[in-house]
């Protein structure tokens, strides 16, 4: 920093300037004549209530940490993080845009009064009065604040400091002007009426008369824009004069010590120009009469002691406050090119000269105000320019109190003053003030807003700032995770929470998506075991493979958390993750594995549509899929435990086998005379001899199915419930059976009746044991079932496969009842080449196995 600016030159001196200017020397009697005095104190007390609540959140906010240059925009975007920063960066830029050409505005107006023709008041009139000529005046007196900001901080800190000496000695002159001066009548030229009417505006000194005279309030025509006054529109113009509170916070790139200076010099001038302001509204009152106060706005030059003095403090002030909120425009447009939230549009604004001036900054918002000076007069922007201000103050109150709510560790504000109840009086006194005075520009206002906060929000940058967003989100899930109790889970407002295991996600994008539509608003969770021993290991691999992973949840768009471990062995990681993931009544109730096959993992993930990278590269950094030679990470027999290991831990398991080859996208694009398909068989075909369709198993069954049929993108699926019957069993009574109970459970489904004798005639011919025979190697050819002495033949599942596959027209997905696996872990291989034979070839299928009652009939 070339020249760094202390306390008083750095923000006491623009502050006070900012907020004395145009209303201080040509609106205080404005204000005065309209409100009268109890109306204008009133006006004072709320405007400086709601300025005092946002300097106590500015102070909080400076000095929690190092403040760079932008000011409120710096604070706001490391606070509330880019997308309100920058968005509110833009307001505070326009504000400060508009600010400069109001007080430029009130400076030509001054100026025409003093030397305009026809002439006002007395002087001399030189000076032609017309809107090109008015905005030809603006032009120069902006180019010559643009020089001043061009050549840098540190001479316009001088020019400032010596504006400031005038303005105080102008301040005391008017002060000893009101004791000092005779009464006085001062010719008034009505610019509204006929030319030649004037009428006289009486100094009467102090007076009772003129005090009683001027406490209510009498809203007339305002003498240059020929409109109503109102008190709405009277306090916008007088708020302008304390929209100057960000001055100091604005050059804090600039300032020595900011988190020092900003709150001990604000507060100082804020209090400062309150008191001046309520002295001076007293003295104008018991003085002035309405006449003088409401037609001649620049009276105070008519009854001072030295007429010149006054003119020079006008036009020093307001050539100040031109120059501050030009200077802070500048600095905060430089701020936000230099964080690049919008890309090149800005590019511009980064230059800087040698010294390190934003001097691109400083042109382009030159720029900005010469549009706006073609608004022509003072009043016609004023209530634009509060109302942006307004915005900024509740934004910046809002990023205090947001802070203060989150409870973070690391705020820790060395300025203690505030609470949470400042801001948010802060936040409503501005919100109520802003439709107070133009409900059409604060509309306007926020709607412009909004949409830079959605611009934002999708096309910038991520940032590493910061983001409070989380810090909220983080102390209000604690909260309410606390109050989730277990304890009062019920069977109406169950949902499944779901832990889908993931070897390699290039192998398994289809089958996250498809379980992300299974989830129904619960619980995702992807989980993945690392085959490694941390003592062997120099840190952690699972910290590099984290940002890998939540960038897949991103790519595909599933709303998913990650688990990540290591173990010695798959089935140990898996039950490590089935003990601790989740949090207190958030956790997985339901596992998903993929199918334990001979078929080699295809790579899935590069031919999404979520990634564009090419197919040779390896996106987010997974490895390639396993090739067909290289060994499993697992064996069947681990697999199987690991389904044991569930349901034993009381956890629901499915089994998706084919679920890569499920295109989702084109199933739904079928026509609507043939809809897709979801095939539900509720009874365990590996054991026909207990088959039941209302056990807890089936029952769940039934609810994953219609769980995914209920999601929007399969709402057009159709579901088919199959009920297998026998020769005389009743088929027809079964099926009202199960319809009724469809009725109840809310589940729409077409019933349809499947013989299935010859399938059962083979399992019970397989429990025959010719005479004299040999008995079938149990290991080869049956397996026995926990509780059950029946014997299953490959001859047996194969014919149930076929009397799965043979019901068409093909389906999206089929939904299998699981059976439990056998008591005996040396039947394991066998319990899963049973599985094998009975889905194979049947597309995309999950076998599911319930152990919790999830459906009711209640309400």
């Amino acid at each position: 920093m070339p020249w760094a600016l202390p306390t008083f030159l750095g923000v006491v001196v623009p502050t006070l300037l900012s907020m004395f200017s145009v209303v201080l020397f040509l609106r205080l009697g404005f204000v005065v004549g309209h409100a009268g005095l109890y109306q204008a104190l009133a006006m004072f007390a709320v405007a400086y209530f709601i300025i005092g609540m946002t300097v106590l959140s500015v102070c909080a906010i400076a000095t929690n940490g190092a403040l760079d240059a932008g000011g409120a925009y710096y604070m706001i975007s490391r606070a509330l993080g880019p997308e309100f920063g920058g968005s509110i960066g833009i307001m505070f830029f326009l504000a400060n845009v508009c600010g400069s050409a109001l007080y430029i505005l009130g400076l030509v107006e001054a100026v025409v009064d003093s030397f305009g023709v026809p002439p006002v008041g007395t002087g001399v009139h030189v000076l032609p009065q017309s809107y090109w000529y008015e905005l030809l005046y603006g032009t120069i007196l902006l180019a010559l604040c643009l020089v001043v900001c061009l050549v840098g901080a540190s001479i316009y800190a001088k020019a400032t400091f010596l504006i400031f000496l005038i303005v105080m000695g102008v301040l005391a002159t008017i002060l000893i002007s009101f004791f000092a001066t005779q009464p006085v009548g001062v010719p008034i030229h009505l610019p509204h009426s006929n030319s030649s009417e004037t009428e006289n505006g009486l100094f009467t000194g102090f007076s009772l008369t003129t005090l009683r005279d001027n406490l209510g309030g009498r809203y007339r025509v305002d003498y240059t824009t020929g409109q109503m006054m109102s008190f709405s529109t009277v306090f916008a113009v007088m708020f302008n004069g304390c929209t100057g509170i960000m001055a100091g916070s604005n050059m804090s790139g600039d300032l020595k010590r900011p988190s020092y200076s900003i709150p001990r010099g604000t507060i100082s001038a804020v209090l400062f120009t309150y008191l001046v302001y309520n002295l001076l509204a007293f003295l104008m009152c018991a003085t002035c009469n309405r006449t003088l106060l409401q037609n001649d706005y620049g009276f105070l030059r008519d009854i001072s002691i030295f007429p010149p003095l006054v003119t020079v403090g006008i036009y020093a002030a307001t050539l100040s406050a031109a120059m501050s909120n030009l200077i802070g425009a500048s600095r905060i447009l430089y701020a936000l090119a230099r964080d690049d939230l919008f890309g090149r549009a800005l590019a511009l604004a980064k230059k800087t000269s040698a010294s390190g001036n934003p001097i691109m900054a400083v042109i382009l918002s030159w720029l900005v105000v010469q549009l706006v000076l073609f608004s022509g007069k003072l009043n016609t922007i004023a209530g634009v320019v509060t109302t942006f201000f307004l915005l900024v103050y509740a934004t910046v109150n809002l990023a205090c109190l947001a802070l203060e709510w989150a409870s973070a560790p690391n705020f820790r504000p060395t300025f203690r003053y505030f609470t949470w109840h400042t801001c948010l009086l802060g936040i409503a006194g501005c919100c109520v003030m802003m439709f107070l005075i133009s409900p059409v520009s604060a509309s306007a206002s926020l709607g412009f807003l909004l949409l830079l906060l959605l611009a934002l929000h999708y096309l910038s940058p991520s940032s590493t700032w910061g983001y409070i967003s989380q810090a909220l989100i983080f102390h209000q899930v604690r909260k309410y995770l606390l109050m989730l109790d277990v304890r009062k889970d019920h069977v109406k407002f169950w949902r499944p929470q779901m832990l889908l295991m993931v070897q390699n996600p290039r192998g398994s994008a289809r089958l996250i998506d498809f379980v992300n539509d299974l989830k129904k608003s619960g619980l995702y969770i992807l989980g993945h075991v690392e085959l490694q021993d941390l003592d062997a290991l120099p840190s952690d691999p699972l910290q590099a493979q984290q940002d890998s992973w939540l960038g897949l949840v991103d790519k595909l768009n599933v709303k998913a958390f990650v688990s990540l471990t290591l173990a010695p062995s798959v089935r140990h990681g898996v039950r490590q993750l089935l003990f601790t993931s989740g949090l207190g009544g958030m956790r997985p109730n339901t596992l998903v594995l993929g199918f334990y096959d001979e078929a080699a993992p295809q790579d899935g993930l590069a031919q999404h549509p979520a990634f564009t990278s090419a197919r040779d590269e390896v996106p987010l950094g997974f490895p390639p899929p396993r090739a067909p030679a290289a060994p499993k990470l697992l064996s069947a027999r681990e697999y199987v435990g690991i389904v044991a290991d569930a349901l034993k831990m009381l956890r629901n398991v499915l089994l998706a086998r084919h679920l890569e080859s499920l295109d989702k996208a084109w199933e739904l694009r079928r026509p609507a005379a043939a809809p897709p398909s979801i095939h539900v068989w509720p009874v365990n075909l590996l054991r026909p001899d207990s088959a039941r369709y209302a056990d807890t198993c089936s029952l769940f069954l039934l609810q994953t199915a219609c769980v995914l049929n209920m999601t929007r993108a399969w709402r057009r699926a159709r579901l088919r419930l199959f009920l297998c019957v026998e020769a005389g069993a009743m088929p027809h009574a079964q099926e009202d059976k199960l319809r009724q109970l469809l009725k109840d459970l809310r589940i729409q489904a077409q019933i349809q009746l499947v013989p299935w004798d010859a399938v059962v005639g083979l399992h019970w011919q397989a429990q025959r044991v010719p005479p004299g025979g040999p008995a079938p190697h149990e290991e080869e050819s049956a397996m026995n079932f926990p509780g059950n002495a029946s014997q299953v033949s490959d001859e047996y599942v194969r014919a149930a496969n076929k009397l799965v596959l043979e019901q068409g027209p093909a389906p999206a997905v089929r939904f299998l009842y699981l059976p439990r696996p056998p008591a005996d872990t040396s039947l394991y291989p066998l319990y899963l080449h049973h599985l094998d034979l009975l889905t194979r070839d049947l597309g995309p299928t999950v076998l599911v196995h319930g152990v919790s009652a999830v459906t009711s009939t209640q309400l």
